[in-house]
This record gives structure tokens, sequence and C-alpha cells, in this order.
């Protein structure tokens, strides 16, 4: 749990010093709870095969606030934390939930079968959708998001668990990355930005 959060807040102080020149020269602060990343020249899309083994891109959910979450289904808390804050977003907005498209791309091919996958989404919103590439396409997807992953050896080989940057990506309904929501912030937070989000800023 501590190494996540530190890698949270180091992902966060990376991309605060890279989104500090976007923001140079602007005479309104940023209206966002996370980090703003408008402009940004990174995590700008995917191309990753879901659940049901159709190659999904930020086009399919054009429309929509896109949330992108990486993580695994073994995690024992930041990934159904944040999973659940996002299903209780949606449920709460209402009419406006059918706005909010959950990501979850998993860090750890290797045990997140397409099945476990499906059901493991399922059970915090069945219009999540998970995002599963090979070990080279996470890779690619992971440098693009400038995310971190590492597996962790266990006991025994199948026991190890996961580090990975614990944060959420927002994409507007134009496809645009607009924020990094740091884990811990709370469902509050995140509801705010999803807002301001649909409600075009």
């Amino acid at each position: 749990m501590i190494s996540r959060r530190f890698l949270g807040l180091g992902a966060l102080s990376v991309m605060g010093a890279t989104a500090l020149p976007l923001l140079s020269g602007c005479t309104k602060p940023p209206s966002f709870q996370g980090v703003d990343l408008t402009g940004a020249a990174y995590a700008r899309g995917f191309s990753l095969p879901d659940q049901n083994g159709k190659t999904r891109t930020l086009e399919d959910f054009k429309g929509k606030v896109v949330v992108v979450f990486f993580g695994f289904t073994q995690c024992p808390d930041v990934c159904p934390t944040t999973l659940a804050e996002l299903a209780q977003v949606k449920k709460a907005l209402g009419a406006d939930g059918d706005k909010v498209q959950g990501v979850f791309i998993t860090v750890d091919p290797e045990r997140d079968k397409p099945e476990l996958l499906k059901a493991y989404l399922e059970s915090f919103d069945p219009g999540f959708v998970a995002l599963r590439g090979t070990p080279e396409q996470l890779k690619d997807v992971a440098k693009e998001f400038k995310i971190y992953y590492a597996k962790v050896p266990g006991k025994t080989p199948d026991s190890y668990t996961m580090d990975h940057t614990a944060a959420s990506f927002l994409f507007d309904p134009q496809g645009r990355i607009r924020v990094f929501s740091r884990y811990g912030s709370g469902a509050t937070a995140l509801m705010s930005d999803i807002k301001a989000l649909i409600a075009g800023q």
C-alpha cells in the first residue's frame, strides 16, 4: 500500500512539473480538483482489446467523459476502491451517469484473463470496460501514459503482486486528456471534475 501511495505521488510530481508550462500566462486558475493536464503531449489514447476481444480506442467513447485507470484484479485495496468510487459517482450523477465511461487497463495480463476481467468489472458496473493487451502492448500504453508498473515476487510463482501508479486519467467528451486524478482524492473530488467535463469546461 505504501509503495502504491508513493507511486501515485511520484507520478503527480512528474506530471505536475510537465503541466506547469501549459498553465503559464493563464489568468484563470484551473477549475479541476485533480491536476489539469489540458494540452499535455502524452496520455493521448490507447488501442487495446477489451474483455470480449474487440479492439477499443478513445473514438469508441466519443461524447462521454472517459475515466482510465490502470490496475489488476487481485489488487487488495487501491483498484477496488477506485472502481467503487467511480461506480458511486456514476450512480449519483443520475441520467448524466450515462455520459461517463470507466476503462480499466490491466497491468497483469498474465493472470487477468478476459473471463476474469469481465466478471470483475461487472461486479462494480456492467458498463465498465476492461482492456488487456500483450506484454508489448502494455509496455507501449504505459509509456504513453507515463505510468509505472512492476511485478513484486511472492512466496510462490503465482502469488506475486503488482506495484503500479495509483491514479485515474480523465478525458473530455471530445477525447482530449484533461485531468490526472490522484488516488485518495475521494468520490466528491472525482464527481466535481467529471461534472465540469460534462458541462464542457
